[in-house]
């Protein structure tokens, strides 16, 4: 069952900015791209890497690892479409941060 989990708050996510979160024992990643917030999991869908110590350009997350670039609004890998991470959605109440797992 599914429900919405607080990960945070507006004021710790900066646009432009990344924080991984705990969520059930999952690593998830939230994303502050122009004040619209996205969640990925946490792990490179290539080798398992750590997604949420990559770098966002855009809508764009590249793992740190092996360069393997994914579009966090889909989860798809930008070199494979076949290839994707798992997606959270994301809102904000008040100045809360909740992802539904």
């Amino acid at each position: 069952m599914s429900e919405w989990i607080r990960v945070g708050s507006k004021k710790e996510l900066p646009s432009g900015r990344l924080k991984t979160a705990e969520v059930r024992g999952r690593q998830i990643v939230i994303y502050n791209v122009e004040g619209k917030l996205y969640s990925t999991d946490n792990t490179c869908a290539h080798q398992g890497g750590p997604l949420g110590l990559g770098l966002l350009e855009g809508t764009v997350v590249t793992c740190p690892w092996h360069a393997w670039q994914f579009d966090i609004c889909s989860g798809k890998s930008i070199f494979d479409p076949d290839v994707e991470v798992a997606t959270f959605p994301v809102k904000v109440e008040g100045d809360d941060i909740l992802v539904e797992v």
